[in-house]
């Protein structure tokens, strides 16, 4: 069952605005499936679902996947990454990312995806990501790339 929700989520936001889970569990229920708010969202971090615009401006959950095109991806993700933040700045071996309310988990997806060679890991809560490197020179190196994006 679960794998069928998963997919009719994924069809769901392919080809819907999708923009709350609100929107996204009304939408199983009204196909039959019986959600509640915390199964939305588990399957929304599974699936690598983000919130992000989209190619025509409107915010709303998109799946993060890499495919077959690495300069696409790249491109897309970049991308993703300029429309959701404001600033970047580093203290010792932690990278702090603000973003516009609700975007910070876009851009966690999005430096994760950029950047994973320079980070430890990352958290992000609703309009600030804290990325943790294994030094300054690191912080510095990555913070330089991200200003360069925004």
């Amino acid at each position: 069952m679960k794998n069928k929700r998963q997919e009719k989520i994924k069809e769901l936001i392919r080809d819907n605005v999708i923009a709350t889970q609100e929107d996204l569990q009304l939408s199983l229920e009204a196909l039959g499936f019986k959600v509640t708010q915390s199964t939305v969202s588990r399957d929304i971090k599974e699936l690598r679902i983000v919130k992000a615009q989209d190619k025509d401006g409107i915010y709303r959950y998109l799946i993060a996947t890499k495919g077959n095109d690495a300069r696409r991806d790249k491109n897309h993700f970049e991308e993703m990454f300029a429309h959701a933040c404001i600033d970047v700045v580093y203290s010792m071996n932690t990278v702090i990312v603000k973003c516009y309310a609700g975007m910070a988990s876009s851009a966690c997806v999005a430096l994760e995806q950029l950047y994973s060679e320079l980070i430890l890991g990352s958290l992000a809560g609703d309009d600030t990501v804290f990325a943790i490197t294994s030094g300054e020179a690191d912080s510095v190196l990555l913070t330089e790339n991200l200003k360069k994006l925004i």
